[in-house]
């Protein structure tokens, strides 16, 4: 056990804290790094799941990509239910139903010959009481969706690229491998939820999914940047191991990486619930999703994917290595007199004034613990 670890005070504060005073000024002390066998199981096991989906289903995609037919035409007496029924029974099979705006509806079927698509087109007229000539038909070939792929996936290649050259330059390579694992991480879960939900893939869902890789990796380099300054302030002196370092900025970072992640999420789940459910706009419902559980993904990558494996890399270099084999042989003492003063650099870090004697830090309300140094041999 390191000598920063062996005392829970450091950053947890009073024993009669509350969490939500612990979480806004920084003093949780919830062990995320040495807990990295578990946040890997965990999502392991997701995208193995994710991934026999989509060897097994594939991928449900939308008509821009695979071609089908498209039929616009004015709302007025057509819902929803009825517009997918009176199409269902001519193209007998489900088509998929939008409505554009308050005025407006959209139905998406399969790839049909002229004779059916206008056979669609009379059913719906007559059903919505409007002229045929109202009625806008479609067909949509799936040349178009193949560029937007071939595009998407330019853009993710030139986009690692530039997120790698930046991280590695303002930071170091390892950070940037750590990071960009986590984006992986996302792709690969996000992509395995859609294969097994049977979600609709489309240039919406590109899109969104483009989106919030640049999310995912706002909230990393935001925990990065506060590992790189404690490396320079407290993990220099040699008395930190490297998971003590990230470990410490992780819990310093995690009230703002949950704001973060709520003030993002909220909106989404707005445009979901009141766009969607309850205006009927179902246009937005392909874009806000694969948001949602981008931005959902997103968070948990920052925090239990990319920091844990950042230590682990940085954990192998000789500076470091050397540095946790000497902590780990301090045994006996609460906390070192050089511990107390690299606690006391930490505390001050997150804006606590607590003394710090030779048995741990002494914070407002607090008395000194009545337990004896140890000797060392």
């Amino acid at each position: 056990m390191s000598a920063i670890s062996s005392t829970e005070e450091l950053t947890s504060g009073s024993t009669h804290e509350g969490l939500w005073s612990k979480l806004t000024h920084g003093r949780t002390n919830y062990e995320f790094v040495r807990r990295w066998p578990r946040w890997m199981a965990i999502s392991g096991a997701v995208i193995l799941i994710g991934l026999i989906a989509l060897f097994a289903r594939g991928l449900t995609l939308g008509i821009d990509f695979k071609g089908g037919s498209l039929w616009e035409l004015p709302k007025k007496n057509l819902s929803v239910s009825s517009a997918r029924s009176t199409a269902q029974d001519i193209l007998k099979s489900t088509p998929t139903v939008q409505t554009l705006g308050s005025d407006k509806i959209r139905i998406k079927g399969e790839k049909s010959t002229d004779v059916t698509r206008e056979k669609v087109a009379v059913a719906l007229a007559k059903k919505a009481g409007v002229d045929r000539n109202e009625v806008n038909v479609t067909f949509v070939g799936p040349s178009w969706g193949k560029d937007v792929s071939k595009k998407a996936q330019k853009a993710l290649v030139v986009f690692f690229l530039v997120i790698a050259a930046y991280i590695s330059l303002r930071f170091e390579y390892k950070m940037a491998i750590a990071a960009l694992a986590a984006v992986v991480h996302d792709i690969l879960i996000t992509v395995g939820i859609y294969a097994l939900s049977g979600l609709e893939v489309t240039p919406a869902t590109v899109v969104a999914f483009l989106t919030i890789l640049g999310y995912s990796l706002y909230d990393t380099i935001v925990v990065f940047d506060k590992v790189a300054d404690n490396e320079k302030e407290l993990g220099a002196s040699g008395k930190l191991s490297y998971t003590d370092v990230v470990n410490l900025s992780m819990n310093q970072v995690l009230m703002r990486s949950i704001n973060t992640s709520f003030v993002a999420i909220l909106p989404i789940l707005s445009m979901l619930l009141l766009g969607v459910l309850v205006l009927g706009a179902t246009a937005l419902g392909d874009f806000g999703l694969a948001l949602f559980i981008g931005l959902l993904t997103g968070a948990y990558s920052s925090i239990f994917v990319a920091s844990p494996l950042l230590a682990i890399l940085k954990e192998r270099e000789p500076k470091w290595k050397s540095v946790r084999d000497k902590l780990g042989a301090r045994t006996g003492v609460a906390i070192t007199p050089e511990a107390a003063s690299i606690a006391r650099a930490a505390i001050g870090s997150v804006g606590l004034g607590a003394p710090v004697t030779k048995t741990g830090p002494i914070f407002p309300g607090q008395t000194p613990r009545g337990r004896k140094q140890g000797k060392r041999r």
